[in-house]
């Protein structure tokens, strides 16, 4: 290490041939603003300098500009469906070199063991994968996961280097009560000088000072300006997240000024194959803000140095000397086309490809993940007597569903039929990592769409368990049955057979196969979710349905346990007449 340094020092100073020098660049200051021409040298995967030093390889940027590595500040490599390395394959060509990854999906599944998959299968990859540890598995007290996470569970792994912090701490009510194992995790990155993210979407006043005070730094969940000025008027760093389901950048965007954009950041959080590929990463964030008049530099900052200072990563962000060179070249600072990415300062990427393929670990024991009971003769029977139904509603591209109430038909001895009541489906979600049988059902808002059959997933927000949406109750139960054969994945069912169908055998969450592959499947699922099954344009007909299952975000949600009034904190009944 020492002999890097010097020979560092001595590239630096000119002693030394530069391993890369970029001439001819037109180089954005995350710094002091600005743009200005120069060349930038590299040596030891990291910025030299702006010197017009000797080089063993000289690139010609052609006048573009040079921007800093991009940076999610907050994503979930498993709901991208691909496992850590086809991940990396799939973004560093759009420019993201580092990425801040919270695996709690496949920790709800797999507990340590996931959360070490994704550690062990992002090691060595030009992709920094920084991990936050999982705060809340399950999401809830009230869930079923697969596992239990502790604060002495994750007390080892929170000294791993690629470590940052603690991930999103969904369990609000467990901060403001003072939960003891709640706190302990606080505390626990508190200890190692690391940062804590936050999830409290609609929290405001009083609790919200509690939840900052407590150690929270950051929150992704805002979906007003309101609700992001306040989280920076008590110092946290307001997320800004474009997702595939949750589509919030342009909502938060007049929240964001001169003096308070250095607290501001972008994430995908939730952003599946298809997505990414047809438009983007965290240069489509980039594309989006400057279109809506965010001043350039300003995005760009956003997307950089923001994330990197929110992070504690201090040798990233920026483009200046001492600096890893995680560097992208793109035709101008409007479309960001993405023309050459180097990670460390090796070139990985160019016009939209990757250079190379990527190594993959063996995911062992995350596959066979599924684990579901035998299902009874009628797994999916309402019982409504009074004729009265809570049901849940959906807004545009919102995670937040609102709580219904709804007059129905029943039978003459109280259940539920699809035939007396257009324009309503049932949801149910099946614990199926230790076949407990429990089995959650209740009625969704028909404007999902969703006619002639079943959408059924192990995707399910967050302890992954089967959620199942149809309209009626035999392909429901065919969707179900044929996702655990599968051993995890997204099957489309429509009159007693399997239309489509998208394996993830790790964990029920991702695929090992390329992204292009994956995106092909999964297009062909969106276009019958279109064409056959009619799903509102304004929800994404899988990551829609998967987060209808996340008790944490307002207001009713569906469970393996039942309905979940998230805002009263308690289950209730689908039969709006008897108690929860």
């Amino acid at each position: 290490m020492n002999d890097d340094f010097h020979l560092f020092l001595d590239q630096a100073a000119g002693r030394a041939p530069a391993d890369l020098r970029i001439d001819n660049a037109r180089v954005v200051d995350v710094f002091g603003g600005g743009v200005r021409e120069t060349s930038v040298c590299v040596g030891r995967g990291r910025i030299l300098g702006f010197s017009r030093l000797e080089a063993e390889r000289v690139v010609d940027a052609g006048g573009r500009y040079l921007i800093p590595g991009l940076i999610d500040g907050h994503v979930h490599i498993e709901s991208s469906m691909l496992c850590p390395a086809r991940f990396a394959e799939t973004v560093l060509p759009f420019g993201t070199t580092t990425v801040i990854a919270d695996p709690h999906e496949i920790a709800n599944v797999q507990g340590l063991t996931g959360l070490r998959y994704i550690l062990d299968a992002s090691e060595g990859l030009p992709l920094d994968v920084r991990v936050m540890l999982s705060s809340c598995v399950p999401a809830l007290p009230v869930e079923d996961a697969g596992a239990v996470l502790s604060a002495a569970d994750l007390a080892e792994l929170m000294r791993e280097p690629r470590v940052t912090g603690l991930g999103e701490m969904m369990n609000v009510p467990g901060v403001l009560a003072g939960d003891a194992d709640t706190l302990a995790k606080i505390r626990l990155a508190a200890a190692q000088g690391k940062q804590v993210d936050g999830h409290s979407p609609g929290l405001t006043g009083r609790e919200l000072d509690v939840y900052a005070a407590a150690g929270v730094g950051t929150d992704h969940e805002c979906t007003t300006p309101e609700e992001a000025l306040e989280r920076i008027r008590r110092g946290m760093y307001v997320i800004l997240r474009e997702g595939s389901a949750a589509r919030d950048l342009l909502r938060l965007l007049p929240a964001v000024d001169p003096m308070n954009a250095r607290r501001c950041l972008f994430c995908t959080d939730d952003r599946q194959p298809v997505d990414i590929l047809e438009r983007g990463h965290i240069d489509g964030h980039l594309r989006m803000a400057v279109a809506a008049g965010l001043d350039p530099v300003t995005a760009v900052r956003m997307a950089t140095l923001n994330a990197a200072e929110c992070y504690g990563l201090r040798d990233k962000g920026g483009i200046a000397p001492g600096r890893r060179a995680d560097l992208v070249l793109v035709d101008d600072l409007r479309d960001f086309r993405v023309r050459a990415v180097w990670a460390g300062g090796r070139r990985v990427a160019e016009d939209g490809r990757m250079l190379e393929e990527l190594p993959q670990l063996d995911p062992g024991a995350l596959r066979g993940s599924v684990n579901l009971a035998p299902l009874p003769e009628r797994p999916f029977e309402l019982r409504i007597p009074s004729g009265r139904a809570r049901v849940i509603g959906l807004q545009p591209h919102s995670l937040v569903t609102t709580h219904e109430t709804r007059a129905i038909q029943t039978s003459a001895d109280g259940v539920f039929e699809f035939a007396l009541n257009p324009g309503l489906l049932k949801i149910a979600v099946l614990e199926r990592h230790h076949a407990t049988g429990k089995i959650g059902v209740g009625l969704l808002d028909g404007r999902y769409g969703l006619r002639g059959g079943a959408v059924a997933t192990s995707v399910a927000h967050d302890s992954h368990n089967i959620v199942v949406a149809g309209d009626n109750d035999a392909d429901m139960r065919l969707a179900v049955e044929e996702t655990a054969r599968l051993g995890g994945g997204v099957v489309m069912a429509a009159a007693g057979r399997v239309l489509a169908e998208l394996p993830l055998p790790i964990g029920g969450l991702m695929s090992d196969r390329p992204a292009v592959e994956v995106a092909d499947r999964l297009r062909e699922l969106l276009r019958l979710a279109d064409a056959h099954y009619h799903i509102w344009e304004q929800a994404d007909a899988f990551m829609t349905l998967s987060f209808l299952a996340l008790p944490v975000i307002p207001d009713l949600k569906i469970t393996a346990r039942g309905l979940f009034d998230v805002s009263a904190f308690r289950f209730v009944d689908v039969d709006m007449e008897k108690r929860g």
